[in-house]
């Protein structure tokens, strides 16, 4: 393994601020222990850092030469990606007023939006296509915000399959908030002549959600750009927050997740704890019959992900899910020749345990993905503007490969034969 990071206590700490991104290759020796405060980026966990790996971490402007100092003396291979995070950050964060005063007369979608900007957006489209969109809450967050989803679809009849997808679960992926509103637009502004988005309007509901962690999404706008988490509060720690995508019952808190608060990956006190968490469930738990796909967008990786994230085990109607993960990421690959991997998450990415995906599959619904979107590391969680064009696109083609297999029949009866001997799966 191959990257070097803060240790106190046996815990592996975060850093606070971001000046330079530095991405390392080769392998982590045990003899690596300066205190050197590192921010992980990929993977999120010091405790999945693998040998022959390759990590990607960021560090404050002062910590810089200390641990280029340390790769070099351990023979780490290393490339700095962002010499200036800083400068990065203000290119997707500047101008707002200026922004502000466009978006009102026209939203631009390849531009990152701040929360308020966003549910403007919203209302604005449940006002100007009420044949086509519904929008409501499901609930409030920790903080006591809305959290707002739109529903997507031709009203015809009372049942129609549904496709869930939601975005922004981790507060500093920003491409994802971004493609879910690119979903909304593309599929309202097509339904009139692409044939193959009006099937799907018209046979299926898609439920929308663009910002799953909102309070989380607002502190990576105006205080910490790299935040994860929520932002709920410990009693025991200063330290706030719990990964909204480790907070599911499914196997909670094992493997991949943390039990300690300051963790990026800490599972929170019980399962659900998290009530932006606890309102997904509840709402899809309430549509289980209808609901046929769940998709959580991420970033980054550039990965289609299944379950299970928890195990290394083969789903029971895997064949039909990898042969939908194999034509999306097919159909993503035409756009613009970007290439995805794809399996089951526990082996094509890293275990983790009480995962959104996992716990939807659990629940019953058949095809459950993960969209980790671009890149592969060269701005990380800094995808600049320019690139949410052509990953909101070809990611569009992906989900509509998918949501379109829901409408063909494919072998599932030995998936819901299994679910019946073997309903703990």
């Amino acid at each position: 393994v191959n990257c070097l990071v803060q240790r106190q206590n046996n815990r592996f700490l975060p850093c606070q601020l971001r000046d330079s991104i530095l991405q390392p290759s080769g392998y982590w020796s045990n003899a690596l222990t300066t205190r050197l405060p590192v921010d992980l980026w990929q993977p999120n966990s010091a405790s999945l850092i693998r040998h022959n790996a390759t990590v990607d971490v960021h560090v404050r402007r002062n910590n810089t030469r200390g641990l280029r100092a340390c790769l070099q003396k351990e023979h780490i291979d290393f490339k700095v990606f962002i010499s200036n995070l800083q400068k990065e950050i203000e290119k997707q964060t500047g101008y707002r007023s200026y922004r502000k005063k466009r978006s009102e007369s026209q939203y631009d979608y390849e531009v990152y939006h701040s929360l308020e900007e966003i549910q403007s957006w919203m209302f604005e489209i449940n006002r100007t296509h009420p044949h086509l969109v519904d929008m409501f809450s499901i609930g409030r967050s920790y903080e006591g915000r809305p959290l707002y989803v739109l529903q997507l679809g031709k009203r015809t009849r009372s049942y129609k399959k549904a496709v869930w997808i939601d975005c922004g679960v981790h507060a500093r992926e920003w491409i994802g908030p971004a493609f879910c509103q690119w979903f909304v637009k593309e599929a309202l502004h097509s339904y009139q002549y692409d044939s193959v988005m009006r099937r799907l309007m018209n046979q299926l509901n898609f439920y929308i959600m663009p910002v799953f962690n909102v309070d989380g999404y607002i502190f990576s706008w105006t205080t910490d750009r790299f935040w994860r988490k929520t932002r709920s509060k410990n009693g025991k720690y200063h330290c706030r927050g719990v990964d909204a995508n480790r907070n599911w019952k499914v196997k909670w808190c094992e493997e991949g997740a943390s039990s300690h608060p300051c963790d990026d990956t800490y599972c929170g006190p019980f399962p659900e704890s998290e009530p932006e968490v606890k309102a997904v469930a509840k709402f899809l738990r309430k549509h289980k019959k209808r609901v046929k796909a769940y998709v959580s967008i991420h970033a980054y990786a550039q990965m289609l992900l299944y379950p299970y994230s928890y195990k290394y085990a083969t789903i029971p109607n895997f064949n039909c899910v990898e042969s939908a993960a194999h034509n999306a990421v097919t159909a993503l690959y035409s756009a613009y020749g970007v290439r995805y991997r794809y399996g089951p998450a526990s082996t094509t990415l890293y275990v983790s345990s009480g995962s959104s995906m996992d716990w939807a599959y659990r629940n019953g619904i058949p095809y459950a993905f993960a969209f980790e979107l671009r890149d592969t590391g060269y701005f990380g969680f800094l995808l600049p503007e320019a690139l949410i064009n052509p990953t909101c696109t070809e990611t569009m083609k992906a989900v509509k490969t998918i949501s379109s297999g829901l409408l063909k029949k494919c072998e599932t009866g030995m998936y819901q034969l299994d679910r019946e001997r073997y309903p703990y799966l």
